[in-house]
């Protein structure tokens, strides 16, 4: 099964995404035809140390959703430890909105492969596993032969292209839980127990899988690693902003004439991306909200969105990056309906184990759907922001707070939309408001 994707645009920066629409791109023989593995031979030259400085320059950020540093992530596991050293890629890409790191996976899959191996030198690993999204069978699928085709190439297992490197690769499907794809419940189904999250400290990268140290990263991340270094750190920054290095795939969807993944730089206008990018809003209509990168991120008024699309930039304007899911609103959106629509996806998704968010986002669930149905007072508008922020911070894992952030952001900036829909239903003679 081919995945179809938009036609690249004029706009975009491709990097990632260059291979993107060659004939058998997915192929080892199309990928060694354009570069593939240079970058794994160039750092079998540099070494552990440079590798991560490399990384370290070239302002890689955790494009899974947190941001985090990956070179200083990487840092952080222990080359010495008397354990063995596991690299893990969370290819379980389940937050609303997002859709990118399947295309890198079917289109360009040995880029992550080779990204991968140059974390297993930087870290003195010589095992990684891919925990693929279960809802992603054909890409397990796809996969296998990926791997298959590298070992009987000579591209991983005890002599990697001839070098003496020695690196093997594992895959695992998840069961289609979005808890997962927080990387201690991914490590606990990894092990073959129920997914749910793990009490921090330890991290993983001390203590990961099999309580061995770990380096955790998303397939996008990873992907980004054989150009940086290649090209240098240097070169990949200068892609982005200031702290905010290269570019990123960017899931445009929603009220938008060209919907699609585009690869972007960091800092790119988000009103451009909108209108140039995506080709604008149909029929002329106005924009309402952007969710800038899926579903747990606080909503931006459309007064808000000029701006620039890196981590910074959105943390100063109350929002996150996220993991690129950036999903548009026009002004025919009711703003109720979708709080509760995200709501449901999260009371739905909760593994359970924490009161705050199993109770919080069924209470949340309730209460949303009596207010998009017209039942209830305007207090029970300040009893759901409420609610939500008490949500925040009490978690062992961020789905509370992916659940709270976007209702809390839609509550105070629509409420005018919410106390319209008490009113109508009311003056309809449907429900008694007061």
């Amino acid at each position: 099964m081919k995945i179809l994707y938009n036609e690249p645009s004029p706009l975009e920066t491709r990097v990632l995404s260059r291979r993107f629409g060659l004939e058998n791109s997915e192929r080892l023989d199309t990928y060694l035809a354009t570069g593939g593995f240079e970058a794994f031979r160039k750092a079998l030259e540099i070494g552990p140390d440079q590798i991560i400085s490399e990384v370290k320059t070239s302002a890689l950020r955790g494009r899974g959703g947190a941001g985090f540093p990956t070179g200083m992530k990487w840092s952080f596991v222990p080359r010495n430890h008397p354990k063995p050293r596991y690299i893990i890629v969370n290819a379980d890409e389940s937050e609303p909105g997002t859709c990118k790191d399947r295309l890198l996976m079917e289109y360009d899959p040995y880029q992550l492969l080779e990204g991968m191996l140059i974390a297993g030198i930087a870290v003195d690993s010589r095992k990684g596993y891919i925990y693929v999204r279960g809802e992603y069978r054909y890409l397990i699928t796809h996969l296998e032969r990926v791997v298959e085709e590298a070992y009987s190439r000579g591209y991983l297992g005890k002599n990697v292209a001839g070098t003496g490197f020695e690196f093997d690769v594992y895959l695992h499907s998840g069961a289609g839980a979005y808890e997962c794809g927080e990387e201690t419940a991914l490590l606990d189904s990894l092990e073959g127990k129920r997914g749910i999250p793990r009490m921090k400290p330890p991290f993983p990268a001390v203590s990961g899988a099999w309580q061995s140290p770990t380096l955790l990263n998303n397939v996008e991340t990873f992907s980004a690693v054989p150009h940086i270094i290649l090209n240098g750190g240097q070169w990949f920054a200068g892609l982005g902003t200031p702290k905010n290095g290269g570019t990123r795939l960017v899931c445009i969807s929603g009220h938008v004439n060209k919907p699609g993944v585009y690869e972007l730089p960091l800092g790119y206008p988000m009103l451009k991306a909108i209108y140039e990018v995506a080709g604008g809003i149909p029929g002329g209509r106005k924009l309402k909200a952007v969710i800038p990168g899926g579903s747990s991120c606080p909503v931006l008024r459309a007064a808000e969105c000029d701006l620039a699309m890196d981590y910074d930039s959105l943390a100063k304007a109350g929002s996150m990056l996220g993991s690129g899911g950036m999903v548009v609103m026009d002004e025919t959106t009711d703003m109720v309906r979708a709080a509760l629509r995200i709501m449901a996806f999260y009371q739905h998704e909760s593994c359970g184990w924490c009161i705050p968010c199993r109770e919080g986002t069924a209470w949340l669930r309730k209460m949303l759907a009596r207010l998009d149905a017209g039942i209830g007072t305007p207090a029970d508008i300040d009893l759901v922001g409420e609610l939500s922020k008490n949500m925040l911070g009490r978690t062992f894992c961020a789905l509370g707070d992916a659940a709270a952030m976007p209702t809390i952001s839609i509550v105070e900036k629509f409420r005018d939309e919410f106390e319209a829909k008490l009113q109508s239903y009311a003056a309809a003679g449907l429900v008694q408001v007061g």
